[in-house]
């Protein structure tokens, strides 16, 4: 019998602390019609089921509405419903064009694309799976009877995509291809129903297929960038324990979001090399999602990044450069220098130029990005030992003594062997740097380069961007020998995302950095590693490859079992310590 007295049910809620266990918000896009925003009771109740918090989300299409609701999401399911109007696909309305919901289609376009930036986990349903499409570049069929049935024959061998069968009764099977998530929650086929007109006409560039109708129709598509995105064209709310496992799908995909943003709220992230000033002389808008680099405002905000630390880099000579009127090295790295501090003040409610370890911390409690300055190429250097102290002044952290050819300094990883190492003027160059308090970093330096510095240095020294060279074979990468030399010395090698140094053979992804960062973890130690991106230098992998997406990092660290504390480490707490060592003097 049900109890009406609500004292007994409030006394069941306080009877324990906490009253309730913490679980991931779902976020649920809302139908809309005849001035209602409704949904069927089958959507939120299997989230409930699945273990989620469902959240159903009005169709509006206000910004502030928007941006503000996301951050209060873990999870995203984009409901079915009508047909989207092709206008937004740049095509005119077909005849066969079923009712449209102008209501709806903007705010879920919209949601979808910020939601996508932020790496928040999505599982669309039928309309959901076009929406997935229609905002992520792919292509939605108005009618698959008119493109697919033009022939009698064609006609024929088309299944019935739009069933007269009750909503809970399966009417036709989906072949599901291998290595896709869907398999691995299905196996290789499942049975579906079916309430459909339109579909997926191509999965896009952030998409892959992962089921089809016997007659072609693309039943599921999926991320192809190692993010939680899946969207299938039937409607598995209705399919009981049949349909569950998607929603649980989501839901778990959405505890690892919770967790991840929780952990970064806590912890300190920093990417320890960057190239995006290169792209400044161009009139690049920091503060605007700017898609010519990867580094800006709103992909810092989206990935949850703290801090990144940017250099001036300096391109080795050629005759055609020596004989321009160029800026000289140390005037390039200057100007690149004034340009961030002209960014940083234009935005100094939002970001801020950090010269200590501490001011990271600062920046951080203060709501506040940091940017922090480094030189890769000691050409900058111009051969003069007091331009080490200017650029201190400047706020320089760490200067990458060589890049791809030997200069004055000693012998790059790509060089002639021009000095056997590091040259005489190097060993001068690295001391004062010691003295000052600037770390060295051999990233790009040759292997008796890199021995050298080491027996050089009074200081640990760093490798800002560098992958392991058993993994991949390239001159670039660390042996492991000097992983374990480089971590003897107290140093730190940081993983890096240009593809070249994670594999050469077929496309890397983010779990080829996982690799590199993981060996590196065997051979130096959990103390001694973290992420350096080479984002914008040509760095960059599907899943890691913009400043939003390094939560995707954390997300696989927190799959492997990572502690917080070894995240921590690994997002930069390694690398603070050492830049205290060198700057402690």
């Amino acid at each position: 019998m049900k109890n009406f007295s609500l004292q007994y049910h409030l006394e069941q809620i306080h009877a324990q602390f906490p009253p309730a266990k913490s679980k991931p918000i779902i976020g649920l896009t809302a139908n809309f019609c005849d001035g209602d925003a409704s949904l069927r009771d089958r959507y939120y109740m299997q989230i409930v089921r699945a273990g989620g918090i469902p959240v159903l989300i009005p169709p509006v299409d206000d910004k502030d509405v928007i941006i503000n609701t996301l951050e209060q999401l873990d999870g995203l399911l984009l409901s079915g419903g009508a047909d989207y109007n092709p206008l937004w696909a740049g095509e005119e309305p077909s005849p066969n064009l079923h009712h449209i919901n102008a209501t709806r289609d903007l705010p879920e376009l919209l949601i979808t694309r910020l939601a996508y930036n932020r790496q928040i986990p999505m599982l669309g349903i039928c309309r959901g799976i076009q929406t997935l499409a229609m905002a992520l570049d792919g292509e939605v069929e108005q009618d698959i009877y008119e493109t697919r049935g033009k022939s009698e024959e064609a006609r024929g061998s088309m299944l019935r995509h739009s069933q007269d069968a009750d909503r809970w009764e399966p009417t036709h099977k989906v072949d599901i291809i291998k290595e896709t998530a869907l398999y691995g929650i299905y196996g290789e086929y499942t049975l579906v129903n079916s309430f459909h007109h339109q579909a997926v006409r191509k999965a896009g560039p952030h998409f892959k297929v992962s089921a089809t109708a016997s007659d072609g129709v693309i039943e599921a598509i999926e991320s192809c960038e190692e993010k939680a995105i899946m969207g299938v064209q039937w409607h598995p709310e209705w399919l009981g324990d049949d349909g569950l496992p998607l929603f649980e799908w989501l839901v778990r995909h959405a505890s690892e979001y919770k967790e991840a943003k929780q952990l970064h709220q806590k912890i300190l992230t920093i990417d320890t090399h960057v190239d995006t000033p290169m792209f400044f002389p161009q009139d690049v808008h920091f503060e605007q999602r700017d898609p010519r680099i990867k580094v800006d405002l709103h992909k810092m905000t989206e990935g949850r990044q703290d801090a990144v630390f940017m250099v001036a880099y300096i391109p080795q000579p050629t005759t055609e450069s020596l004989n321009s009127k160029h800026p000289s090295p140390k005037s390039y790295a200057d100007n690149i220098f004034d340009k961030i501090s002209e960014i940083v003040d234009a935005n100094s409610e939002y970001i801020a130029i950090g010269k200590t370890p501490d001011d990271l911390l600062i920046n951080k409690q203060a709501g506040k990005k940091t940017i922090v300055l480094g030189i890769e190429n000691g050409l900058a250097l111009e051969s003069d030992i007091k331009n080490i102290e200017h650029f201190k002044q400047r706020g320089v952290a760490y200067i990458t003594l060589c890049h791809n050819g030997d200069n004055d300094i000693c012998d790059s990883a790509k060089g002639n062997n021009t000095h056997g190492g590091v040259s005489q003027w190097g060993e001068r160059v690295i001391k004062e740097m010691n003295r000052l308090g600037i770390m060295v970093d051999l990233s790009h330096g040759g292997e008796k380069s890199f021995y050298d510095a080491l027996d050089i240095s009074s200081k640990p020294i760093v490798c800002s961007h560098s992958c392991c060279k058993s993994l991949c074979d390239v001159p670039r990468n660390l042996t492991d020998d000097q992983l374990r030399a480089l971590a003897q010395k107290g140093g730190v090698a940081h993983t890096t995302f240009y593809p070249g140094f994670l594999r050469t053979t077929s496309e890397a992804t983010i779990i080829d950095g996982i690799d590199h960062l993981e060996h590196a973890i065997k051979i130096m130690g959990i103390d001694h590693v973290g992420i350096g991106t080479d984002f914008d230098g040509d760095g960059g992998v599907p899943g890691m490859n913009d400043s939003s997406e390094i939560i995707n990092f954390t997300i696989q660290l927190l799959r492997r079992r990572y502690s917080e504390e070894d995240i921590r480490k690994i997002w930069g707490g390694n690398w603070m310590r050492v830049w205290r060592n060198v700057v402690e003097n």
